[in-house]
């Protein structure tokens, strides 16, 4: 069988002669969308949750019953209902391959810059904003295999990986359901996503927005529970590069940072060799639910976490740091706003975050193909090593931008 082609996955980019100057760090401002009087929103609810939360000023939230008048049910990634109701301004639907369960939104803006998705997953496969040079180029790394049993395996781009604590229960938000798109091409387009606990009253929104020159994943996690919840995670994206020993992270001189072990999810991306020193470090790629206590964590792999953990912390002493050797670090005190360059391409992309408190970066190092299957660098806004806490009747807001500089 032949695996899935998605448009902007494994795509070579044409190698452009030259270097950038050691000196030049592009920035750029990222402005805020601000809400157009566009069409009514309809709001897509397959099936409808129990709750809703009332966003407001306040940190403190109130369940409020849903209204069901402007309500519009549509089955379960029907790619025609969903293109009827919002294919409009900018966004489309379609199905991947008949048979497959998922489908794929496209975000096109006036000026050429282009952002998908997967549903219900939720991975944003491609962002291809428009360049310098009046092209468009993918900033996204993504690798497409085939399964056991056929299916296409996805690894790659942006995603989000959420761990929570229900009272000795875990629970990952992995299932999203799209509850409403707005804006316009002209401007900007936000499409929101849902995944909810109903038995836990855990609710996590994702709201995406294409701009012209950024794009945002925002996070919202409302707990109207009666109770404290508990949950680690991060916002992840591979990031495109020809070589990680032509990309560089600029601005990270003096934060601290803790060595640990690659961050394992559902759509990491990670050489078997990483780290080979030994058998027992390569088998060692964890994710970092052992971070709680009381989770069932095994006695080897605790005993392994304990053992990586020692005498690998420190201080950025690189404010040009090259990424070509392999590292997998979380960074404690990291600027909310840092560059990574790529002088192979002649790009950059700003990263930048709110409400998260540390940065997850990772290298698979530069012994591999240029423009290959791990010709990237991964960062995350993430909380990993402490843990979010969550009150009764509350919510919490995270946030990544990727930030388009070239123009």
């Amino acid at each position: 069988m032949t695996p899935f082609q998605l448009e902007g996955i494994m795509t070579s980019s044409t190698i452009h002669s030259g270097f950038l100057s050691p000196h030049f760090i592009p920035l750029s401002n990222t402005r805020k969308p601000v809400l157009l009087p566009t069409k009514t929103v309809h709001r897509l609810q397959c099936p409808p949750p129990p709750f809703v939360c009332n966003i407001s000023s306040s940190k403190k939230r109130e369940p409020r019953l849903p209204s069901v008048a402007a309500s519009v049910w549509c089955p379960p990634l029907d790619v025609d209902c969903l293109e009827n109701e919002y294919g409009s301004h900018g966004v489309s639907f379609s199905g991947i391959s008949s048979g497959d369960e998922s489908c794929m939104v496209k975000m096109t803006m006036e000026n050429g810059s282009v952002a998908k998705l997967m549903l219900p997953s939720g991975l944003i496969t491609s962002y291809k904003p428009l360049m310098w040079h009046g092209a468009t180029m993918e900033l996204l790394h993504t690798s497409v295999s085939e399964g056991k049993n056929g299916e296409a395996l996805i690894h790659g781009g942006v995603s989000l990986d959420l761990k929570f604590d229900l009272n000795g229960i875990l629970w990952s938000p992995k299932t999203w359901t799209l509850r409403g798109v707005q804006g316009s091409s002209l401007e900007f387009i936000q499409v929101e996503l849902i995944s909810q606990n109903v038995e836990s009253n855990i609710e996590v929104k994702q709201i995406i927005t294409l701009g012209e020159d950024a794009l945002s994943s925002e996070i919202l996690v409302c707990n109207s529970s009666d109770t404290s919840v508990h949950f680690t995670g991060a916002v992840i994206s591979h990031l495109t590069a020809s070589t990680p020993e032509a990309t560089y992270a600029i601005g990270l001189e003096g934060s601290d940072f803790f060595s640990k072990t690659p961050l394992l999810t559902d759509f990491s991306l990670i050489h078997p060799s990483f780290g080979k020193i030994g058998s027992r470090k390569a088998r060692g790629l964890m994710d970092f639910t052992g971070f709680f206590s009381g989770w069932g964590v095994d006695q080897d792999s605790e005993r392994m976490r304990k053992e990586t953990e020692e005498g690998l912390e420190g201080e950025e002493e690189d404010g040009y740091k090259n990424l070509a050797e392999e590292m997998s670090r979380i960074y404690t005190s990291a600027p909310r706003d840092f560059t990574v360059l790529d002088r192979g391409r002649r790009n950059s992309v700003l990263v930048g975050r709110n409400g998260f408190n540390e940065l997850y970066m990772f290298s698979p190092g530069s012994s591999h193909e240029w423009y290959g299957k791990y010709s990237y660098i991964c960062v995350g806004q993430a909380a990993l090593l402490q843990p979010i806490t969550l009150s009764s009747q509350s919510e919490w807001r995270g946030k990544q931008r990727l930030c388009n500089p070239n123009l």
